[in-house]
């Protein structure tokens, strides 16, 4: 070929690839002037734990934006093509080919290096799963996103075609131009038309049939997916929006991120909060794991069977220490007498009767309120439990003060005759009442509020209650102590 004839087709090529890289910033500029849309677009991302594409990225190359803003690096780095093919044309000029294509070269690599890692590392977060691709952007922008990540890549590639060595026969390439070629062309082939595709079946709230009220039509999956997919769509729970950021996504995806996230957990004894787990891409699916996890599963309910004998046996520690007090020897003989440890988050324990729960009383000098149907009687500094004896009479019984703090007396209607105390954890006292509807009195006697207010770590069975109902017509509270 002419030397001249060769020169002017190289130049062919260092303008296509100029072009190549003006044309979307040439575009875009062109529609800004019609419409006033420059093509602009933002949003937001969010991803739980470490995505190592994206890492890598913002440690580096959101760091390179200084340099990608030189104004040689505008226009998809069109005024750098041009300058080196100015710098290839002048050694070709000056018979130093050989120089010329080193400058080539040099733009290509310097384009690839701005361009190439963005490409390499959103494939290997697409790799990682749906957690860390949408940190790149919306799914629906993500195809054209590859597009014009592989488009930026064209200009380099068209300068390196510029500058080969002129053979008039196949020269087989080395090494590494052929991983590098191959490695772009695969990453093409899976990841733009994956990318490009139509998401896969999202399941209805009706289909998984999640309330059991739907039509189960979801026949594909058994049990256990349903169920995972339901507390992952949040579809379990009333006023639940689901996990974050998986709402669009397929049931397989889903799953499949799932039965991941499961083998990291189940490799860490079904443990959530393992560094491993709670760090992945998939671990923000970690509180509905249980349900296909199981691993999970059993670690959870181990756990929680420890937690409710660590209950069972503070309570019964307090249990033991109200059991141990004397038992209260009343004056005159009682109809019932019961003992019993009661519990409260909220000062009191209630009484009630069927129909007038939810209406608590005013206490009178903080110890003891009534209602219509209602009771309340303080038990504990907020939070705590109470040493309850109570009794029921057919008379008024003498009064008792000797050895109590506190003593005050007030009148209750009781409009069933089935008054019962119940205190926080579901126990409950009945057969207070003792001729049915109508008048009656409730005294109660109080010691260890003092201790309970002023010491930090009251000891065990420090409140003592002793509650006397029996018919009264009087209506006033007596305070007697």
């Amino acid at each position: 070929m002419p030397r001249r004839s060769w020169v002017h087709g190289v130049f062919k090529v260092w303008a296509a690839a100029t072009l190549t890289a003006a044309a979307p910033a040439l575009y875009f500029w062109v529609a800004s002037l019609l419409t006033g849309d420059d093509g602009s677009r933002s949003y937001w991302s969010m991803s739980s734990g470490s995505c190592l594409g994206w890492d890598i990225y913002e440690l580096v190359f959101l760091r390179a934006y200084a340099v990608v803003d030189f104004p040689l690096f505008s226009y998809g780095g069109a005024p750098l093509i041009a300058l080196g093919c100015a710098g290839w044309y002048l050694s070709v000029r000056r018979g130093r080919t050989g120089l010329g294509r080193i400058i080539g070269r040099c733009v290509a690599a310097v384009l690839l290096v701005l361009n190439l890692p963005e490409v390499l590392l959103s494939s290997l977060d697409a790799a990682l799963g749906p957690g860390c691709t949408q940190i790149w952007g919306p799914p629906e922008l993500l195809s054209q996103q590859f597009t014009w990540m592989f488009y930026d890549c064209l200009p380099p590639i068209l300068v390196l075609f510029a500058v080969r060595a002129p053979r008039r026969a196949f020269v087989r390439r080395g090494p590494v131009i052929r991983t590098a070629a191959g490695v772009l062309a695969v990453t093409a082939v899976v990841l733009l038309p994956a990318a490009s595709a139509p998401p896969g079946k999202v399941s209805t709230e009706r289909e998984l049939d999640c309330a059991g009220f739907g039509d189960d039509t979801a026949t594909r999956l058994n049990a256990a997916e349903k169920d995972f997919l339901c507390a992952v769509r949040g579809y379990d729970r009333p006023y639940d929006s689901g996990v974050e950021g998986w709402d669009e996504v397929s049931d397989q995806d889903v799953l499949a991120q799932g039965r991941h996230l499961c083998a990291l957990a189940t490799r860490h004894g079904g443990d959530i909060t393992a560094r491993a787990v709670s760090e992945a891409p998939q671990a923000s699916l970690a509180g509905a794991l249980a349900d296909l996890c199981p691993a999970v599963a059993g670690a959870q309910q181990a756990e929680a069977d420890r937690r409710q004998a660590e209950s069972d046996a503070y309570v019964a520690q307090k249990e033991r220490a109200c059991a141990a007090h004397p038992r209260h020897r009343p004056k005159i003989r009682p109809v019932r007498q019961r003992r019993a440890t009661l519990w409260t988050e909220f000062w009191t324990i209630d009484g009630w009767e069927d129909g007038y729960e939810g209406n608590p009383p005013e206490l009178v000098r903080d110890l003891v309120g009534s209602g219509l149907g209602t009771l309340a009687i303080w038990a504990a500094d907020e939070i705590g439990h109470a040493c309850v004896t109570v009794e029921s009479y057919v008379r008024r019984p003498p009064l008792e003060t000797r050895g109590w703090e506190e003593v005050v007396e007030v009148g209750y209607e009781s409009p069933s005759g089935a008054l019962e105390l119940v205190d926080g954890d579901g126990t409950s006292v009945k057969g207070l009442t003792t001729r049915g509807p109508g008048s009656y009195r409730v005294r109660v006697h109080l010691r260890g509020r003092e201790l309970v207010t002023q010491v930090i770590d009251a000891p065990d069975g420090a409140v003592e209650l002793l509650v006397q109902v029996f018919p009264g017509t009087a209506k006033k509270p007596v305070v007697y102590r």
